[in-house]
């Protein structure tokens, strides 16, 4: 699936500010503009570095601006931004302050595409510059090629500007930029440079009025500061020409541009086995194979793989990394990153509880999630049945052993089951669901309890260990856990189900947050093992789309209620109120789809339907981040990407749902 814009898309500068491009390298570093290849956030950079990975990460190369001089003869063309200003024409598109600064390159933008790989077009009279942008991956190393095709004679200038800072931080002026021997040295970081172009060192020059609306709307820093001590000229003649630039935080060797054209070519290959790994299908369950696999990245820290849980704000979190990976991992069929996963979360396992945190710089994990664990026995199920890896079975058993256990007597944050056989869970403070927003001394959704969701996950972890036991031949664990699965479903249906409504309760509280009508509940339909029956399950896939489907994801709280929150942006305080109180989620949406696929009279109709459903969401691929899904939208009208612009869970969850759709559509048919 190509993606491919227009000028409509930029119209004037801001629109074309609000799509952008996503590379990430495996490391939890990435390359990120926008569709204008302008910088419209703090965090949009050519070159974000992962100094150590995933989460130690450093703004380095803000953006490449290039301009284009043009000879009427067969000159050296110019050699210098001060020289023959009327003779430039400036390709770069970027907001500032001081409005009048304002660079309109985009005018001269053909199209911009993206595949595998973003790529501008530009014509400026007589000739057309292609710029291809291109990540090594499990390097902090980007490639930039510029493809000239001109019928006369000029130079490109291009201008590189750095900040050397860590993410989210802003460059002062005060820091320092030396060049010298190939690289660029700041901050005590190296950044190591190869082109082919002629290097002009000039005096660093300081911009410090960047301009980045996409934060502003957020209530963030929208001020931006980046640096130049360098000019790189690529002088043409007529014909085809091929022009690089690479930065990277590691000693370059010596390259070209065969170099960088098989570079590109490799990285390429690496997203096509991607897909033709996964054996799926469809184009857009194939662009989100190669999508999911951006989120998954090394640890330094445990020496194994993990995943972040969205770009550009989020590191590596227990809880998002066990929603996200069903899809990200085993829908994809990356079945060494998904052990080498839950391999680094049962080392971590204590006391029960799986790490929503891990540590950095010898800190501890923090362990603030109750439902990480539960979720975690999930994907040991779902890997064992996809690959069959009875030896991992195995080795994984004495950890969930010990996560019934914990939770069955009592573990921290208040987590441990009742005497009805349902898991209670939080107090104060403590925020334990992925509703887990703090504002100062206020939990806008506390859900201390017993959420729905969290023994819909218990239940289904009992029942998964009574299989387990079966087949490792511990008749006593089989006959302990299949008891009290059979308590917490009975104490589950007696408590949640509400006939006269026809949907689950919330949360068991003692609260009026009990009868709010949330997604959680979907997901008491779509876990391996569930409770409800086949009319319950109808009846509330019919409130939920009654009050919180959108065709871009679930609503976190129904329009009827009194807490609801229609939109989410301003002030930080005033994003987090609306956070979970009716802001429009994608990842929820798969979970319902799911239930409606499992629990339909007629799957292949069904799957008819939600296919056609789902062809509503193909526009968000295309919106925000190209080819990626957003975490979060406006509840009233859900049309523009909010918080991350590229979400794992998101992606994942939409993902196993083409899965679905790709394995009912082939039933029947393979005979």
């Amino acid at each position: 699936m190509k993606f491919i814009y227009g000028k409509n898309s930029w119209k004037d500068i801001r629109q074309g500010e609000k799509t952008c491009y996503l590379l990430g390298n495996g490391l939890g570093g990435f390359s990120s503009l926008t569709v204008t290849g302008a910088n419209a956030r703090n965090d949009h950079a050519l070159l974000m570095a992962a100094v150590k990975s995933p989460v130690e990460r450093y703004h380095m190369v803000t953006n490449i601006h290039a301009a284009v001089a043009l000879e009427s003869g067969g000159g050296d063309g110019v050699t210098n931004e001060n020289n023959s200003q009327s003779s430039l024409i400036r390709l770069e598109s970027q907001r500032y302050v001081c409005r009048t600064k304002n660079q309109k390159g985009y005018r001269y933008l053909e199209s911009f595409s993206y595949e595998y790989l973003p790529r501008w077009q530009y014509k400026v009279k007589n000739v057309e510059m292609i710029q291809t942008v291109a990540m090594k991956h499990g390097e902090n190393t980007v490639i930039v090629d510029y493809e000239i095709n001109a019928s006369g004679h000029g130079c490109l200038i291009l201008t590189p500007w750095f900040q050397f800072v860590p993410k989210g931080k802003k460059l002062k002026e005060s820091q320092t930029f030396i060049l010298d021997d190939e690289k660029v040295e700041s901050n005590h970081l190296k950044l190591y440079y190869k082109t082919n172009g002629i290097v002009r060192r000039r005096e660093t020059v300081y911009c410090d009025d960047l301009y980045y609306d996409l934060d502003a709307a957020d209530g963030r820093e929208a001020l931006g500061c980046a640096a130049s001590n360098h000019q790189i000229e690529c002088h043409f003649k007529c014909g085809t020409q091929h022009f690089y630039v690479v930065y990277s935080t590691k000693r370059l060797p010596e390259i070209d541009e065969n170099w960088c054209s098989q570079e590109i070519t490799a990285e390429i290959n690496r997203q096509k086995k991607l897909v033709k790994t996964s054996g799926l299908i469809s184009p857009e369950a194939q662009v989100l194979v190669r999508s999911a696999n951006q989120y998954l990245t090394r640890r330094d820290s445990t020496n194994s793989m993990t995943m972040i849980a969205g770009y550009p704000f989020f590191g590596d979190w227990g809880r998002d990394t066990m929603i996200a990976m069903a899809g990200c991992t085993i829908t994809a069929k990356q079945f060494d990153s998904a052990k080498s996963i839950l391999r680094t979360f049962m080392a971590y396992c204590k006391r029960g509880m799986m790490p929503n945190m891990f540590p950095e710089d010898g800190d501890a994990p923090i362990y603030n999630t109750v439902d990480a664990a539960l979720l975690f026995i999930e994907i040991v199920y779902l890997y064992e049945q996809a690959c069959g890896d009875s030896d991992f079975l195995a080795e994984a058993w004495p950890v969930m052993q010990s996560i019934i256990e914990w939770y069955s007597k009592g573990t921290d944050y208040h987590i441990f089951m009742d005497s009805d056989g349902l898991v209670s869970a939080g107090e104060g403070l403590e925020q334990l669901t992925w509703m887990d927003v703090r504002a100062g001394n206020i939990l806008p959704t506390p859900r201390h309890g017993k959420p729905v969701e969290i023994n819909a996950y218990w239940y289904n972890a009992l029942k998964i260990m009574e299989c387990f036991a079966g087949r490792l031949h511990d008749e006593k664990s089989k006959a302990l856990y299949g008891a009290m699965a059979q308590k917490t479903k009975k104490s589950f249906l007696c408590k949640f189900w509400d006939e006269k409504a026809g949907y689950l309760k919330d949360v068991i509280s003692g609260t009026d947050a009990d009868t709010q009508i949330r997604c959680n509940q979907v997901w008491a339909l779509t876990m391996s093992f569930t409770m409800p029956d086949q009319a319950m399950a109808k009846r509330i896939l019919d409130t939920v789309y009654e009050h919180l489907y959108t065709p871009w994801g679930l609503r976190s709280l129904s329009p009827c209620d009194k807490d609801y929150h229609g939109t989410y942006g301003g002030a930080q305080f005033n994003r987090d109120m609306a956070y979970h109180q009716g802001t429009v989620w994608a990842f929820p949406l798969g979970g319902y789809y799911m239930a409606r696929l499992r629990w339909a009279d007629d799957e292949k109709k069904e799957a008819a339907r939600v296919r056609r459903q789902l062809e509503a969401m193909i526009p968000c691929l295309y919106e925000g981040c190209v080819g990626h899904i957003a975490e979060i939208y406006d509840g009233d009208c859900p049309s523009v990407s909010k918080g991350c612009f590229a979400q794992a869970w998101s992606v994942g969850e939409i993902l196993r749902v083409y899965e679905k759709l790709e394995q009912i559509e082939r039933s029947g048919t393979d005979d």
